[in-house]
């Protein structure tokens, strides 16, 4: 007898080596959340199904695909907002969603969680995935089921599965299984598009690689280790893209983002007379709000979806294999000799009973990195403060640095964890982040993870701040050192002053059985040297704008 529609799906999870599903359980999707309550995947309950799709963001860009799976309308469409990031950020999530029972929907009845019509967020979901199916023919489930999973993975977008609740556990047609044939480059195309990147690489004095999230996503991280020590080309990277390459790599040359990145990397990208752009986003935040000079007659720009050499457009050609085609060609070596990166830390030296400031906080928590350590950043100076970390390994920095959503980071470390529990995520949240979706770390304590959580607390939301002021920017002053206290295990800490840092810091560096939770105050107006120019640079929008 074929496997059930429910049972080939989760067969196909496992097959792309998703062992966890994060998700809020609802009527219409009960069915299949017993279905992975008995299979070798573990469904992770959130307290919310924003939480859900951020850790399922998050483990899908460690893992390779995450998968969140909610109810209809109710569940379905509080992750609309995950999803959008998903997609913006090239984040391969799949999205499943129960829903009313193909029967149930006869005569067009007022069914509870029913928006406007039954095909309303199917109709949603449509524009933020790259693929999108509903299960309602066993003939062709399992097509289908192939179909939007093989789009996930060549396009590194989220993809969405509406599966009917009376179509759980009817059987499927495998005559129809289909496997998608390996997608290769045009192998002319790719060639001549080798050779003038070659010959412009070879004739320039001073290459540079610009690698961004692409390199992240189609786990290219290898190949750009090759090629730059193959080649001694040096290495700079995006907002985006950052940790793509270990940081204290000799070829690693900073992170450039226009005026908001560091300085020395600004003027070796911008000096180069030959940029190699693999897998950038030219977005607001990686081009430092558009401060970037990044001349297209001197570039080389390839991604997963357009090539461009000079002035020259390239069709149907692989990153991945334009990547291989520059390890494998014979470029020039040549001799580099970088100065030490800028932002590698020098010991901190902690002045007692000093208040920490953004500053001196990062330049602490910059030291207290590890080799297993996997930075989590918020939106805010959470991000920006950030950028100026000196991360270990690669993919150790993750952040919606794109599309920009609060509230990504906590529950991401839920999914980051149970991606690579090797890892220890240190989450870097400003307070009214936390407010969001802080109380994942209910999900967390359940689950037995233990994340180092340092709360950014200058009362309210610091990015508006300097862009326009008003009572709006304010939030609540929770104690979240006491949080808990609520939840029966974690550890919390209450930090006004450097040695108080340095003492919760280490206690936490200890304390493997829980989470710990740092409560950081802050002066309501500070602010890291990269945030400030970005809001004075917003700030201007927003007065000529209004």
């Amino acid at each position: 007898m074929s496997d059930s529609i429910g049972t080939y799906l989760i067969q196909r999870l496992l097959a792309h080596g998703i062992q966890h599903v994060f998700g809020v359980p609802g009527d219409f999707v009960l069915g299949f959340n017993k279905l992975l309550e008995e299979s070798p995947i573990q469904f992770i309950n959130t307290c919310d199904e924003q939480g859900a799709g951020f850790a399922a963001d998050a483990y899908a860009r460690l893992q390779g695909l995450g998968c969140v799976c909610v109810t209809y309308s109710v569940g379905g469409l509080k992750i609309a907002n995950t999803t959008a990031q998903a997609f913006a950020e090239k984040s391969p999530v799949v999205v499943i969603s129960g829903a009313p029972g193909t029967t149930e929907c006869i005569k067009n009845p007022l069914l509870h969680h029913k928006v406007r019509n039954f095909d309303t967020q199917f109709k949603i979901f449509q524009e933020l995935t790259v693929a999108a199916t509903v299960l309602d023919n066993p003939r062709t489930a399992f097509a289908e089921i192939d179909r939007v999973l093989a789009a996930a993975n060549r396009y590194k977008r989220p993809v969405y599965i509406e599966l009917p609740r009376d179509m759980v556990n009817k059987p499927g047609n495998p005559d129809l299984q289909t496997s998608s044939p390996p997608e290769i480059s045009d192998p002319d195309t790719l060639a001549e598009a080798l050779k003038e990147a070659v010959g412009l690489i070879n004739a320039a004095q001073q290459p540079v690689i610009l690698a961004d999230v692409e390199i992240h996503r189609f786990g290219l991280q290898d190949a750009l280790l090759q090629l730059t020590e193959t080649t001694n080309i040096p290495v700079a990277e995006t907002i985006l893209g950052k940790s793509v390459l270990n940081e204290p790599h000799p070829n690693h040359v900073g992170l450039y983002a226009g005026a908001l990145g560091s300085e020395f990397a600004r003027q070796y990208v911008e000096s180069s007379d030959c940029l190699i752009l693999l897998g950038v986003f030219l977005t607001d935040l990686n081009l430092g709000l558009f401060t970037a000079h990044l001349d297209p007659k001197r570039s080389i720009y390839v991604t997963s979806e357009k090539t461009s050499i000079q002035l020259h457009s390239y069709d149907q050609i692989r990153l991945q294999d334009f990547v291989q085609g520059l390890i494998q060609a014979k470029i020039q070596r040549r001799e580099l000799n970088l100065p030490p990166s800028s932002h590698r830390p020098l010991k901190f030296e902690v002045v007692p009973n000093q208040a920490v400031t953004i500053a001196r906080l990062f330049e602490q928590l910059n030291s207290f990195l590890s080799d297993d350590t996997i930075v989590i950043a918020d939106v805010g100076d959470a991000l920006f403060g950030g950028l100026g970390m000196f991360i270990h390994g690669r993919t150790r920095f993750l952040s919606p640095a794109y599309y920009a959503s609060l509230g990504f980071a906590v529950p991401a470390s839920l999914g980051a964890q149970l991606a690579e529990p090797s890892a220890r995520p240190l989450v870097l949240v400003g307070d009214g982040a936390f407010q969001m979706t802080g109380m994942e770390l209910s999900a967390i304590a359940r689950y037995g993870l233990n994340p180092i959580i340092v709360v950014l607390n200058n009362q309210g939301y610091g990015t508006e701040r300097p862009m326009l002021d008003g009572k709006f920017n304010d939030v609540l002053n929770w104690q979240y050192s006491r949080i808990p206290e609520i939840l029966g295990t974690g550890c919390g800490f209450e930090i006004h002053t450097e040695d108080e840092l340095a003492a919760a810091l280490s206690a936490s560096r200890s304390h493997l059985e829980s989470f710990c939770i740092l409560d950081v105050h802050l002066e309501k107006h500070d602010m890291s040297a990269a945030l400030n120019r970005l809001t004075q640079a917003l700030g201007e929008r927003v007065v000529t704008t209004s």
